[in-house]
């Protein structure tokens, strides 16, 4: 990628990406990284240029690419000052939960604008980030935004922009809901009666490497279940319960229906 980037905030989720670019190989020089809170660290740390806000830049510096990376409460008064890159050759991609098209065109006028949801395995470069193009984007841009995204995880694309908050509830929300079974599996197991440390790893490794088997495995989940499954085996017995019609899938339908009405309410 021969593209300049700007990166506007530069935490966890704005770190996990400038990582992965250079370990990419995108060259340093065509990086810069505008970050208030820490920049000497961020520098020291990427050996990129970091200013702490954006009236420092090069009054020359015309990016192709502005990437915000910032906490979705602080947008309405980061996004303005970046305006005067608009119109000219640049795209803009959010990656900021519950921000909407509409709302970051309202800041960079008739701007092409990218908005994306991504998770935070992302951390590890094992995420997944949905996006969504307005009119104006090329394709070019489209390309340079998913090799972007793509230094953290998988990329999926949608056409729709309303599809992002049941995105938001799935994979955005969806790592807390794994977080929670392996916390839900490890006390399922203390009340079995296994000690506390045991029962922990085994809830962590057990939900770490199955996520890895179905990443790597060509077969659906189902199947990976049933293979599992023998009949009237102690799996069998766990799944009667599991798989009843209180059981898990009527929870996850409910949680992530509420995770949808929320994400559409801080949008709206």
């Amino acid at each position: 990628m021969t593209e300049t980037v700007l990166l506007v905030g530069c935490g966890k989720m704005g770190g996990a990406l400038l990582g992965g670019w250079l370990d990419r190989g995108v060259d340093r020089e065509a990086v810069a990284v505008v970050e208030p809170t820490a920049p000497d660290r961020v520098s020291a740390r990427f050996g990129v240029a970091v200013v702490s806000a954006p009236d420092a830049l090069d009054g020359e510096f015309a990016p192709d690419v502005v990437v915000f990376a910032v906490k979705p409460q602080g947008m309405a008064e980061i996004v303005p000052a970046y305006r005067r890159f608009a119109g000219a050759g640049t795209v803009f991609l959010s990656i900021a939960a519950g921000q909407t098209i509409a709302f970051l065109a309202t800041h960079l006028g008739d701007a092409a604008i990218v908005r994306s949801m991504p998770n935070t395995p992302a951390a590890v470069g094992r995420g997944i980030t949905v996006a969504c193009a307005n009119p104006h984007v090329t394709d070019g841009q489209r390309e340079t935004c998913r090799i972007l995204l793509e230094a953290v995880g998988e990329v999926a694309w949608v056409a729709d922009e309303a599809l992002l908050d049941p995105v938001t509830a799935v994979s955005g929300s969806g790592p807390a809901y794994v977080f929670l079974l392996i916390e839900c599996l490890a006390q399922a197991g203390v009340e079995a009666g296994l000690p506390a440390d045991l029962a922990q790893r085994l809830a962590r490794v057990t939900v770490a490497g199955s996520g890895e088997l179905a990443r790597l495995s060509e077969s659906p989940a189902a199947e990976l279940r049933r293979n599992v499954t023998s009949p009237g085996g102690t799996t069998a017995a766990a799944l009667e319960v599991l798989m009843a019609d209180d059981g898990l899938q009527r929870l996850m339908t409910r949680a992530v229906a509420a995770a949808t009405r929320r994400s559409r309410e801080l949008a709206g």
